[in-house]
């Protein structure tokens, strides 16, 4: 448990972090509201220019990175970019073949009438999104009302630009994550085998029952760590508890699933088929094999975006299908006859 003086710190880091971003909205918004004279969008609202600059207006297929402040008519806050830490980027795309989403479309319309730089208010009627939901309308946009979208542009790219600096940043991610991997396996003195997929493990524990196939259905138990050590998930109550994960209501019970199926990381499909039945082993699974370049559900809360993982599993039991007969091909033998030219003699 920490401390009361790290529990301080920490309380004042957060409401720093508060404070800033709720003057920075607060600039950010006073500017919007102070320009501007609103335009019609097809789909109905308005979008404003504010704060205009001369640069080029951007076009569609280019990539634009901005910031946006959500509110309501009544100036309550919805969502934050600058809170999140976070910019979106979008590649713009006429408003009619975003088929997704039915905020983006306004956006999409509005974008190519701003430039670099520039800030623009999208305000969106709140009757159109919830058409069809009327018994769900929330009470914060009562009939009438409008989507209020503050969205400041920080960057325009072409499409191969954005593409290139992706790529870039992709192989600087996999770089680090590799070193990373290296580091630890290096730091543990670890001797490992390595697939062909790039998954590395130390079988622990020999089972003396056969390997499950796909299709089998398996129980496992598990342990699921970062490089770090820090040990995210757990189906072992004793490991769970020591680890401080809180999973109120959690039953601590071997995994069951079915080999093939989809429903976990690529790492554990191939993992679990190197596993006889009764054995255990820790594997090394990197990102590509595991939750990639966007890291966990939860927006990478729980594991971060280009993550090796380090799992302990146990295949505790396998229930086997009837698996079709491996087909065997017999070759069939040939009878070679030899000829051979005997010279005459008179």
């Amino acid at each position: 448990m920490p401390s009361r003086y790290n529990t301080g710190k920490a309380f004042l880091f957060v409401m720093k972090k508060y404070i800033y971003c709720a003057l920075l909205l607060s600039l950010f918004v006073a500017r919007a509201n102070a320009q501007g004279s609103p335009q019609p969008l097809s789909r109905g609202g308005s979008y404003t220019i504010l704060n205009k600059s001369t640069g080029d207006k951007i076009k569609i297929a280019d990539v634009v990175t901005f910031d946006v402040v959500q509110k309501t008519d009544k100036d309550s806050l919805l969502g934050s970019s600058y809170a999140a830490g976070k910019p979106a980027k979008l590649q713009v795309k006429r408003p009619e073949e975003v088929t997704d989403d039915i905020v983006i479309p306004y956006v999409m319309e509005a974008l190519p009438f701003a430039a670099l730089h520039d800030s623009l208010l999208v305000r969106i009627p709140t009757d159109t999104l919830i058409k069809g939901h009327e018994d769900q309308r929330p009470p914060f946009f009562p009939k009438g009302s409008y989507l209020n979208l503050y969205i400041k542009i920080e960057n325009v790219q072409t499409l191969n630009d954005a593409r290139a600096e992706l790529m870039a940043e992709i192989a600087k991610a996999k770089a680090a994550e590799t070193a990373g991997a290296n580091k630890y396996i290096a730091d543990n003195k670890l001797i490992l085998k390595t697939t062909a997929s790039g998954l590395k493990y130390k079988i622990t524990k020999i089972g003396l029952k056969p390997k499950p196939l796909s299709g089998d259905t398996v129980l496992v138990n598990y342990t699921g760590k970062l490089l770090t050590g820090k040990v995210f998930d757990s189906s072992v109550a004793s490991v769970a508890k020591a680890a401080g994960l809180d999973q109120p209501g959690r039953p601590y019970e071997p995994l069951k699933l079915t080999l093939g199926d989809g429903h976990v990381i690529k790492g554990w499909e191939e993992a679990l088929l190197l596993l006889n039945e009764g054995g255990k082993a820790t594997f090394i699974i990197p990102s590509d094999l595991a939750y990639g370049e966007q890291g966990s559900p939860d927006g990478g809360a729980t594991i971060p975006p280009f993550s090796t993982l380090i799992f302990d599993l146990e295949l505790v039991k396998v229930t086997r299908i009837k698996h079709a007969a491996p087909v065997t091909t017999t070759a069939k033998k040939h009878t070679v006859t030899h000829h051979t030219t005997v010279k005459k003699t008179n």
